[in-house]
């Protein structure tokens, strides 16, 4: 997702944790990597160790098929569609049967139309802008309107006589002969054709690959207290789904070669033209049908205990099928936890389909996709496989209006994430991720997109899993659970409101917490109580736990990376090597402000990732340690060269050991105005480094001063660039440098 380029607070320490709250938060769109010990038999025994578990949740399973099958919904779809692939177009028709449950009379019914998104680059979100850009570029022989596409309506009738219709703005509103009492149903047939969109969508192709959501007109929602369809259009910045869970019945006809990947009891059979097959799904109570297709995708499967889940992924590489094995079992678990805590996923079947499309994670009814994993990921590393199945809890089958309360799914999912995560024995993914409190922000919980714009990850899933949290902590696991499997009870296969969870949480839980959380989603500014955030000690040894790893896996990972870079001096401070930071002295005031100011900004940061170091003012403790601690210590040197004890000392290796890494240091010390970074190996020892942040001259002028200050965060953070040096001119534009891209 987009994340807002307005930071919430302007304190160096804030910030820092605001902008770390968010990286290790379990957006769907965030790969974090972190180790997950994994205490599983402990938490869901009753689920996977003894044979009575296994029929107790078989025999609930079936009862909830049953009564599905049984409890027919409102709306029936049967979809008889054609795929062609030679033009990327879908022709299809549909008989839909819609019964009216609300208490008004309608006189008319409304579908959405979304795939009309694509009709222009305007209207189609900017989640995947850059990602056809890239394709563009990648493919000039592709014309703009290659990307777009769009869905015409051929006919509407109602048995075989024309229905009048209006069609735009991603809304078929479909005029009545008779109005439709309350408790009535009525059967029309929609005709239509589909032009697919060439690059990355939630409905396009690219490469092998057909993305095929929002393929068909699908009914509207309809609200008796407003006494209006829903004809919102697709938002272009977050998600905007809103659906009656329906009865699909679909035959596909697609080439012979295609693997199909659906929701619901798939079959196939051969068609009648050669080449081709009938590729048939039928699936009950389901929020929204989508397809995926093409001919190189391989599939693995494994059925436990009435469940089977499918994993369907591309590529040859024989560790894959290993690695997918790890997924299925992973499903297996995270599925199990959540029918524990929430409520039975009442579906025989669960799938996985792999995608190009990079670095997002989409929830579907019965289905997930996501970007292609690399075969060496472990399902325990990876935070967005558990938010999105997550999602089928959270919209599959408790719905809500994603356009106008996303907290409701998307703070949920991520809520839930956390949970698992923490019950796993998790330390960074687990609850203290939650308990990392980002900023207030000046916007309720209870937000609509529009309203959020691109502060959404902030306020729907930071601050949406913290107002959930906090109720967990406020009412302990057990009552929490309760009123979560009453919230369940009440809302699967409906669409929930937060007034229908405010309502929940009072009836289970009491008005108090009702008023609490009321309180937490409809005022803005929420901040998790302090008696549920961490202490600082808490948060350092979190923080270290946190990115020790990430550094670790940047320095290990990166093929022929040097010795002397800035980011591996945080690397070996993470695994506990000494760090001294030594300032210049017999300096003016200017200077000596100016020194303590980048120190300010480099002990903070330590001080938040947990680390421990030590600072050297003074030049006769400086001679005291210079051949003992400062000796075996990795060194940070802070100003001017011909006031920093240490370079004076040691200026003739230093001037060695820079020149080793392709500074001209002499030249760099000398250049008037002029400043910068460089890191070498420590003059005494091989196996330290000293990294030396100097300016030339007295002090640095006022322009200078706040891109020399901004630029020593840089250079020590997870970033594109891994700097050996880098100078800066006399207003702090960057001159010069030597990184590691």
């Amino acid at each position: 997702m987009n994340v807002s380029k307005t930071k919430p607070t302007n304190t160096i320490k804030k910030v820092m944790l605001s902008t770390i709250a968010f990286t290790l938060g379990a957006s769907p769109f965030v790969h974090t990597t972190y180790a997950a010990p994994s205490n599983w038999s402990s938490l869901i025994a009753s689920a996977e160790t003894t044979q009575k578990a296994f029929e107790m949740q078989q025999a609930s399973r079936m009862r909830s098929q049953q009564a599905m099958s049984q409890d027919q919904s409102p709306i029936q779809y049967q979809i008889k569609a054609r795929l062609d692939e030679k033009d990327m177009t879908i022709t299809g028709n549909q008989i839909v049967t819609y019964r009216n449950t609300s208490k008004d009379t309608l006189q008319e019914l409304v579908m959405h139309t979304y795939a009309d998104a694509n009709r222009s680059k305007a209207t189609q979100t900017i989640m995947y802008t850059s990602q056809n850009e890239q394709i563009a570029k990648e493919h000039p022989e592709k014309k703009a309107s290659d990307f777009l596409g769009g869905i015409d309506i051929v006919k509407v009738s109602q048995q075989g006589e024309k229905l009048l219709f209006d069609h735009k703005n991603q809304a078929l509103r479909v005029q009545l002969k008779t109005p439709l009492q309350p408790g009535q149903s009525i059967s029309f047939q929609v005709d239509y054709r589909l032009d697919i969109p060439y690059g990355m969508q939630r409905l396009s192709y690219y490469k092998d690959q057909i993305n095929g959501a929002h393929w068909f007109p699908v009914m509207s929602v309809y609200d008796e207290n407003t006494h209006q369809w829903n004809k919102t259009p697709y938002s272009t910045s977050f998600e905007s789904d809103y659906y009656t869970s329906s009865d699909f019945d679909v035959e596909f006809n697609v080439p012979e070669s295609y693997q199909v990947v659906m929701p619901g009891d798939i079959t196939s059979q051969n068609s009648t033209e050669h080449g081709r097959k009938v590729v048939t799904a039928r699936a009950a109570n389901t929020r929204e049908f989508v397809f995926f297709a093409g001919p190189n995708l391989k599939v693995e499967r494994e059925t436990r205990n009435g469940l089977t889940v499918e994993y369907f992924y591309s590529g040859d590489d024989p560790a894959k099928k290993a690695a997918v094995d790890k997924y299925i079992d992973y499903a297996f678990k995270v599925i199990a936890f959540y029918s524990e805590k929430y409520g039975e996923y009442p579906y025989p079947e669960f799938r996985v389909i792999e995608t190009y499309v990079d670095g997002f994670g989409v929830e579907y009814s019965r289905l997930i996709q996501m970007p292609e994993r690399a075969a060496e990921l472990s399902p325990e590393n990876d935070t967005t496989f558990v938010h999105e199945i997550a999602h089928q809890w959270f919209h599959a089958l408790i719905g809500n209006n994603s356009e106008t309360e996303s907290f409701l799914d998307e703070g949920f999912a991520d809520f839930s994430t956390v949970y698992f995560l923490e019950k796993q024995g998790n330390k960074v993914g687990g609850f203290r991720s939650i308990q990392l409190d980002p900023s207030p922000i000046d916007l309720p919980i209870a937000s609509t997109n529009e309203q959020v714009g691109e502060m959404a990850d902030y306020v729907f899933y930071q601050k949406g899993r913290q107002a959930i949290y906090q109720l967990y902590r406020s009412v302990g696991e057990q009552k929490f659970d309760a009123f979560m499997k009453e919230y369940f009870h009440r809302f699967v296969y409906q669409n929930a409101t937060i007034d229908g969870l405010l309502a929940t949480i009072e009836d289970v839980l009491g008005k108090e917490q009702r008023q609490d959380m009321e309180k937490a989603l409809i005022q803005p500014n929420f901040e998790l109580k302090q008696e549920y955030q961490m202490s600082e000690k808490e948060l350092a040894a979190y923080m270290h736990d946190a990115y020790q790893p990430q550094y670790e896996a940047v320095v290990n990972s990166i093929p022929n990376l040097p010795y002397e870079v800035m980011i591996r001096l945080m690397e070996k401070s993470f695994r506990g090597e000494p760090l001294t930071i030594v300032l210049g002295d017999q300096v003016s005031k200017a200077a000596a402000k100016q020194q303590e100011q980048a120190t300010s900004q480099l002990t903070q940061m330590f001080d938040v990732f947990g680390m421990k170091y030590d600072v050297v003012r003074d030049r006769k403790e400086l001679k005291q340690k210079l051949k003992g601690e400062i000796g075996s210590s990795n060194l940070i040197l802070v100003g001017n060269a011909k006031s920093n004890g240490i370079v004076q000392a040691l200026k003739k290796n230093i001037n060695v050991r820079a020149n080793g890494i392709g500074l001209a240091w002499k030249d760099a010390m000398n250049a008037s105005g002029h400043s910068g970074a460089y890191v070498i190996k420590h003059p005494y020892n091989q196996n330290r480094l000293m990294l030396h942040y100097y300016w030339n001259g007295d002090h640095l002028s006022a322009k200078a001063s706040a891109s020399f200050m901004e630029k020593i965060l840089e250079s020590l953070t997870l970033s594109k660039d891994l700097y050996q040096f880098y100078e800066l001119d006399g207003n702090g534009k960057l001159k010069t440098s030597k990184k590691v891209e």
